[in-house]
């Protein structure tokens, strides 16, 4: 029995381990094998007037505003002027990115700086009702921040025509659509842009995460399948935005920076595609810095400490700043390995039928029992007030069918209990080897004692040659027989039976799909 046990379970895995090979996408993501090449380390501004102006030089007035969008909406926001500056100043709107939505709390430290040297600086409140996880649309994003634009070309002592924008991460996908929609708007400075679309980027960034979280390389499958199918309940047709024909078709010049320690974005890739996309690029790198180009200190997270008097260099000497070199310098940037469209899953590939499959595996393990002792119990009150035989399963088949429907819904909860901390920890940047290693063998372990009770199930039906019910005289006889006279009830048990095998192999077979059951196959 012992040996026959072990075979058919190495079977069944061998079984699930091709089942999630072939049902779904590998991830092998191409490395970076030509890096860039940076002129200096030093992240100056090449062509800076020498009296532009730089963070400090003026006291800066912060004022409240209300700014008006189209159909009556009006959003608030906050204007940062250089309370001693002269006129026909350069003003700069700023962008959002995913993470923020309220004027007071972003941007704060940057618009500051940049208002302190001489350039007029708005923070509009991001318009969230018609923004969420779901639904983003990028060009009517362009279109309500194009209202705060025309609020600060209204501003006293600021230069209509020389007004540009700074946007940051998602930000990055609309501001080129403002750029082309507006052509009379002056420059843009990038900040983390991800260039790529959000689907790629956010692989992307998935796998860094994972790869700084030291995950086993099982984990990795999943990232193609969960990245690249149609996500359950609809939405987030903004995934596959493509932002670069915008980029090919505006020509004011572009400052890109980028921190080297920021592993969401493609910083190598983002900054090769915007050189080939767009004229008049500058990029820097700022060595230790962020997402938002912030580095840690023993008080906190605060602005690299170069980066304010670059960018006021950069928009205060423009146009001659726009080409002056070098190009390229900072830090030495290091991807390593580029994004790309993302695959496709094969069986998976619509989300809601990934979710209908868990959920109809977890009604039929919860009704198939409930059959069964449904039908016990009912022909044991039954057989004692008349001896009429009632209905159980076999001998020996109880035990095993319940290791396979408790284990199957088991181990389902524990991959996603799994993910979960594991994203937790790759967001935070911490690395857990007891939940990272340890609960990666924890889930598979329950994955495989799993499949052996689905074994030993396998191995006693032969032996009941496929006979999964027996009646007993639970009245004046004892003895069991063959269930003839009690068809209703053997057709509730068998039913309940095969209902409870059914829920329990599609959760296996999911689980294979996400990569419980790989074998290296």
């Amino acid at each position: 029995m012992f040996f026959r046990t072990v075979a058919t379970s190495a079977a069944i895995l061998v079984a699930l381990a091709l089942t999630g090979a072939v049902a779904g996408p590998v991830w092998e993501p191409e490395p970076v094998t030509t890096h860039l090449h940076l002129a200096t380390e030093s992240t100056a501004i090449g062509g800076a007037p020498p009296d532009g102006g730089a963070p400090g030089d003026h006291e800066v007035r912060e004022t409240e505003v209300t700014i008006p969008l189209a159909d009556g909406i009006e959003v608030g926001g906050l204007l940062r002027e250089p309370a001693d500056a002269g006129e026909d100043r350069p003003g700069i709107v700023f962008v959002h990115g995913a993470g923020t939505g309220k004027a007071a709390d972003a941007f704060t430290l940057a618009a500051t700086a940049l208002a302190s040297a001489g350039i007029t600086t708005l923070v509009p409140d991001k318009r969230l009702d018609n923004y969420s996880t779901r639904h983003r649309d990028y060009e009517e994003m362009a279109r309500d921040y194009s209202w705060s634009v025309r609020f600060l070309r209204d501003v006293p002592g600021v230069d209509p025509d020389d007004v540009g924008l700074y946007a940051e991460s998602e930000g990055a996908w609309v501001s080129p659509v403002m750029m082309v929609d507006d052509p009379r708007l002056a420059f843009q400075i990038l900040v983390s842009a991800p260039v790529v679309p959000p689907r790629q980027q956010a692989a992307y960034a998935v796998d860094n995460y994972l790869r700084n979280t030291d995950v086993p390389t099982g984990v990795f499958r999943a990232i193609p399948r969960a990245v690249g199918m149609k996500l359950p309940g609809g939405g987030f047709e903004y995934a596959d935005f493509d932002v670069r024909p915008w980029l090919e078709r505006q020509e004011d010049p572009i400052l890109a920076v980028y921190g080297t320690d920021d592993a969401s974005m493609p910083l190598e890739q983002g900054t090769r595609e915007l050189l080939d996309d767009a004229d008049d690029v500058t990029v820097r790198f700022y060595d230790h810095a962020n997402h938002g180009i912030n580095v840690e200190t023993p008080e906190g997270l605060v602005l690299h400490p170069d980066f304010a008097t670059d960018v006021a260099d950069w928009v205060l000497g423009l146009p001659g700043t726009a080409s002056a070199p070098p190009q390229l310098a900072g830090a030495q940037p290091e991807q390593l390995y580029l994004t790309a469209p993302v695959p496709q899953p094969h069986w998976y590939g619509d989300g809601d039928w990934l979710v209908g499959v868990v959920i109809a595996a977890g009604a039929l393990l919860i009704v198939g029992p409930l059959l069964i002792g449904g039908a016990v119990l009912a022909g044991h009150l039954a057989g004692r007030r008349s001896g009429r035989p009632g209905a159980r399963l076999g001998l020996g088949l109880r035990a095993p069918l319940a290791g396979l429907g408790v284990g199957a819904a088991v181990t389902t909860v524990a991959l996603v209990a799994y993910l979960a901390a594991v994203a937790r920890l790759a967001l935070d940047y911490e690395k857990d080897a007891l939940v990272v290693q340890g609960g990666w063998i924890g889930v598979r372990l329950l994955g495989i004692a799993t499949v052996v009770a689905a074994a030993i199930l396998l191995n006693r039906l032969r032996g009941l040659r496929g006979g999964v019910v027996v009646t007993v005289a639970t009245g004046a006889s004892s003895r069991i027989t063959v269930l003839e006279n009690a068809r209703a009830a053997t057709a509730v048990v068998s039913t309940g039976f095969w209902l409870t095998v059914l829920g329990a192999t599609a959760l296996l077979v999911t689980l294979a799909y996400w990569g419980v059951y790989q074998l290296g196959i």
